[in-house]
């Protein structure tokens, strides 16, 4: 963790206590009466040089910036965060860390014990009692796959799986593998019941899958931990391509300067955005893919075909909350730039970039 002063200059640390004519400490120290009365205004001077040193080392309204990371659901999430009392602050970082690591054990897929997991494991033979947190999510999740109409579907795990992007950089596989994934996939197949709730799939081998939708909804929920601890300007940032910026850093009123990558070339930026009050997550070609047989296979799957989307190099997303930036960013990265513009939300604002050369990147209207 760092906390550090974000301006102002560094102080000297090695001052030499105030004594008579620069004497040492133990020369306004003995056991004579007159000596300790003689040296009286000198202690007073030494102690309130103590107190200057140590008030200058954090002075009333100086702007601290802290910063933590740590890694849950297979991503890594990091925080930055502005303030003016170090105490407050670190104790609102590690409880927003503390909500991620709650969450990694419910909605992890890497953890068999997690809530997800056992649904994963038991919905297919009987319905499975869920929590209200997770019902409401997967709830969220059916909506975001109907009005995508699929090309968002929490379902699409087998697939995951079979094209080896699963704790894994991918691989092509069989036709035949992929047929037979496709047997497994389809949000119909998922069943809720908000009387009960419960969760239940209507055949076996169907297995959800977080990834599209788990680090926006986890950035949420620290930024409102952070909120709530009383936090007023914060970046918070899952693998980089989740992220919602609270309020606006000291040096920057417009908001937190966030660079959109170049898909062309990863190592540039391409554009930047300031964020207040706002999220934007980013679904690209470039994050995660292998070259087989002169193509190039991305992770981002479109889960009507079994095959990764293509025509579609990267997908930025502005919106009020991160899970709905991210859950938007897979359709209108499958969907297209036509379907995109005529689907998005006036409060969402998407920079789309095609994989066509003569198409530049933009900011749709």
């Amino acid at each position: 963790m760092e906390t550090r002063p974000s301006r102002g200059k560094p102080r000297d640390r090695h001052r030499r206590p105030l004594g008579a004519k620069g004497a040492p400490w133990d020369a306004c120290v003995s056991p004579r009466r007159k000596i300790l009365v003689k040296n009286l205004p000198y202690f007073k001077y030494f102690v309130l040089g103590l107190l200057v040193v140590a008030m200058a080392r954090h002075a009333p309204g100086e702007v601290l910036r802290l910063e933590k990371s740590a890694d849950a659901m297979g991503s890594t999430y990091s925080i930055a965060v502005y303030g003016e009392d170090r105490v407050r602050m670190e104790a609102a970082v590690d409880a927003a860390f503390d909500e991620v690591r709650r969450l990694d054990e419910m909605l992890s897929n890497y953890r068999p014990s997690s809530e997800w997991s056992e649904v994963n494991r038991h919905a297919a033979e009987k319905p499975v009692h869920v929590s209200d947190e997770l019902f409401r999510l997967l709830s969220a999740c059916l909506e975001y796959s109907r009005k995508s109409e699929g090309a968002f579907d929490i379902s699409v795990g087998p697939l995951m799986k079979v094209w080896g992007f699963y704790k894994g950089t991918g691989h092509l596989p069989h036709r035949a593998d992929v047929s037979a994934a496709m047997t497994k996939v389809g949000y119909q197949h998922v069943h809720l019941d908000p009387t009960a709730h419960t969760v239940w799939f209507d055949r076996p081998g169907v297995e959800l899958d977080p990834g599209g939708i788990g680090k926006g909804y986890a950035v949420d929920r620290m930024v409102d931990v952070l909120k709530h601890n009383g936090v007023g300007t914060a970046l918070v940032a899952g693998s980089g391509s989740s992220i919602y910026g609270i309020g606006a850093p000291p040096d920057e009123p417009k908001g937190w300067r966030i660079d959109i990558k170049n898909p062309w070339n990863p190592g540039k930026s391409i554009t930047e955005v300031f964020l207040k009050d706002m999220s934007m997550s980013t679904s690209g070609s470039y994050e995660k893919f292998f070259r087989a047989e002169g193509k190039v296979y991305a992770h981002i799957m479109d889960p009507r075909t079994g095959y990764p989307a293509q025509g579609t190099l990267s997908v930025s997303v502005i919106a009020p909350r991160t899970i709905d930036s991210e859950a938007w960013a897979k359709p209108y990265f499958v969907n297209g730039r036509q379907w995109t513009a005529a689907h998005q939300p006036k409060e969402f604002r998407v920079y789309y970039c095609q994989d066509r050369m003569d198409q530049p990147c933009a900011w749709l209207q």
